[in-house]
C-alpha cells in the first residue's frame, strides 16, 4: 500500500529513533514522545517523519504534508505538498508575515486550530474585564501591605445592561458573546461574514460598520484574526470614539489594535482599563508605557493555554491525519485568502 510521507514540525526537544512500518528508521526530534506514537496509530496510510527547523530542508522534496510551522522556501521546495496543519489558530505568520505568498497562492490546503482554544480565551477575556470592572489589582496590590480598606470608596461596575463590542464573532469571539450574554450583557458583533442568527448576540455588522458601533461599546473585545483587512482596525480614531470610561480588552492578535492610541486613550482617563494577552511588537518591551498603568492588566499571550487546550489540539491533528490517511475532507480549512 502506498505510503504518504507526513513531515511533522513541533517545537524542539529531542525524541528517540523509530522504526516506520517499511523497517526504516525515521528521525524524529521535537514534541512528546506519546504523542507521536499516538497519532501514528490512526492511520497505516501515514508515516511520521519529525524534523527541526534545520533538517525540514532534507527532508521536504518527497513530503505530502506538514505540521507545525512552514516558511516561503519550504513550501517552494516541498513539491509534493498537499496539507500544512498549523499548531495555532492564528496562520498570519505562514500566509502574510512569511516574506512571501507562496503558500496562499497554492493549491496546498492549509488547516488550523480554530475555536479549539476558544474556552479559555473566552474566559480569560471575561477575566480580564471582571477584574477590572471590580478593581480588583487595587485589592491585589493592598496584599502586599496586608492592607484590609486602604484608598477611595468602592466604586465597582455591574455588567448587567452594558453593552459589548466583540471584534470577530468566530470560535472566540463567540464564547465571548456567551459569557458576556450570561453576565447580563447586550452584544453586539462585528464581523466580515453572515453570522448565524444567535440568542446570545443582539446585533451584528460588518466592519465597515465598526465606527457605528464602538461608541455604544461599554467594553470592546478584539478576539478576530490579523488579517491584511484587520490590521489595526481599532485606531487611533476609533479610540477617540470610545464612550468615557469604557474598556478595552485584546485577546487574539496584536496588530489589530494601534498600542500607541490605546496607551492615549489610558492616559487621557477615556477609558477606565485595558486588558491586553497580545501586542504589537510581541513581546511588550520593557520601559514601554502601558506598562505604566494600574488600570491596565499585561498577560504574555497565555489566553489560549489551559488544562485542556492540547488534548482538543491534539485530537483535532490526530484526525485531520486519519482524514488525510484516508482522502477525506479535512477539518479546520483555512481561506488562505482571506487569511483565516
Amino acid at each position: 500500500m502506498k505510503r504518504i510521507l507526513l513531515i511533522l514540525l513541533l517545537i524542539p526537544a529531542v525524541f528517540a529513533l523509530t522504526a516506520s512500518a517499511q523497517g526504516k528508521n525515521i528521525l524524529v526530534s521535537g514534541g512528546v514522545p506519546e504523542e507521536i506514537a499516538e497519532w501514528q496509530k490512526v492511520s497505516s496510510k501515514v508515516t511520521l517523519i519529525a524534523v527541526t527547523r534545520e533538517t525540514i530542508m532534507s527532508q521536504i522534496a518527497d513530503a505530502d504534508a506538514v505540521i507545525g510551522s512552514i516558511t516561503p522556501e519550504q513550501v517552494r521546495a516541498g513539491k509534493k505538498l498537499k496539507w500544512v496543519q498549523t499548531m495555532s489558530a492564528g496562520v498570519e505568520q505562514v500566509l502574510h508575515l512569511s516574506g512571501g505568498n507562496d503558500l496562499r497562492d497554492s493549491d496546498i490546503v492549509l488547516t488550523n486550530n480554530q475555536i479549539v482554544q476558544g474556552p479559555e480565551i473566552a474566559d480569560h477575556a471575561m477575566a480580564m474585564l471582571l477584574s477590572l470592572t471590580r478593581r480588583l489589582p487595587r485589592y491585589i496590590a493592598a496584599r502586599d501591605k496586608e492592607t484590609w480598606r486602604e484608598g477611595p470608596a468602592f466604586d465597582g461596575i455591574e455588567l448587567r445592561g452594558k453593552t459589548a463590542v466583540v471584534i470577530g464573532v468566530g470560535g472566540i469571539g463567540s464564547q465571548i458573546a456567551v459569557r458576556a450574554w450570561a453576565h447580563g450583557m447586550n452584544v453586539i458583533g462585528v464581523d466580515p461574514d453572515d453570522i448565524p442568527l444567535s440568542p446570545f448576540i443582539t446585533e451584528v455588522v460588518k466592519p465597515d460598520r465598526l465606527d457605528e458601533v464602538v461608541p455604544r461599546a461599554d467594553v470592546v473585545f478584539v478576539a478576530a484574526p490579523w488579517t491584511a483587512m484587520s490590521y489595526r482596525m481599532m485606531g487611533a480614531k476609533q479610540f477617540e470614539m470610545m464612550k468615557q470610561d469604557s474598556y478595552f480588552i485584546a485577546v487574539s492578535r496584536g496588530g489589530l489594535y494601534d498600542l500607541g492610541a490605546l496607551v492615549k486613550a489610558l492616559d487621557s482617563k477615556r477609558l477606565a482599563g485595558a486588558g491586553v494577552d497580545v501586542t504589537d511588537p510581541e513581546p511588550l518591551p520593557k520601559g514601554h508605557s502601558l506598562w505604566g498603568f494600574d488600570n491596565a492588566i499585561i498577560t504574555p499571550h497565555v489566553a489560549g493555554r489551559s488544562d485542556r487546550d492540547r488534548a482538543r489540539m491534539l485530537g483535532t491533528i490526530q484526525e485531520n491525519i486519519r482524514r488525510f490517511g484516508e482522502g477525506m475532507p479535512l477539518l479546520n480549512v483555512v481561506d488562505k485568502q482571506k487569511g483565516y
